[in-house]
């Protein structure tokens, strides 16, 4: 028998809610294990692996969340709140990246290692960046009286895609630092493929809300 319009419907919200309540989750639990594996304070490095999952696994991924109609901690905020939540969280998450970035770089220069010799490093790099140019664009945003001459519209959908492409270099940094020596060094087996898997799903639900919202929606107007 095929299922009516309202079933599916109330299906398909309640598979989003689930994969939104499974992100949280997972960027929260993957931040931890990071957390407790790097044992930050260990060493000028072991704080690097920490503030940048603290970046682009957990901060990052809840200030996209946020706009999340099924799953959004703050649903009971007005739109424009949930807007400057965003930004806060964004805001957070670039200077969790900006201090990471840095003292990497100053563990580099003691060790006399050379710079950008990765894969990792050069997307760590250009998701740091691009993370930059995002939160300066959300200012535009949150203040549209500052570029009157562009569409409202037009601006959140250059926004959202811009920051899904964002979200995509911060995820391809963690999945390449799980290919390290440090990371493999220690993590291995079954476990590795779960860690690997965590950027993963998130990425997932967070592709799956951003063209729900924005991308395909515009695709179908006339």
């Amino acid at each position: 028998m095929a299922l009516s319009v309202e079933t599916e419907s109330h299906i398909y919200r309640a598979l989003r809610t689930a994969s939104g309540a499974a992100a949280h989750i997972v960027a929260l639990g993957f931040t931890i294990f990071v957390a407790v594996l790097a044992r930050p304070g260990s060493s000028l490095f072991s704080w690097h692996p920490v503030l940048m999952s603290l970046a682009f696994s957990f901060l990052m991924t809840e200030a996209l969340l946020v706009f999340s109609p099924e799953s959004s901690l703050l649903r009971s905020l007005s739109r424009k709140g949930r807007a400057r939540c965003h930004w806060v969280l964004q805001l957070l998450a670039l200077l969790c990246a900006l201090l990471g970035l840095g003292l990497v770089i100053l563990q580099k220069e003691q060790l006399g290692k050379a710079h950008l010799a990765t894969w990792h490093g050069r997307a760590g790099l250009l998701a740091v960046l691009w993370a930059g140019l995002q939160c300066s664009g959300g200012v535009g945003l949150l203040y549209p009286k500052l570029l009157p001459r562009w569409p409202l519209a037009k601006l959140k959908l250059y926004h959202a895609t811009s920051g899904l492409v964002g979200y995509l270099l911060g995820s391809a940094s963690l999945l390449l630092g799980m290919c390290s020596l440090w990371f493999t060094a220690t993590v291995t087996g079954g476990v590795w493929y779960l860690a690997v898997l965590c950027p993963v799903v998130t990425s997932l639900v967070i592709m799956n809300q951003v063209s729900n919202a924005y991308l395909y929606r515009k695709r179908i107007q006339p």
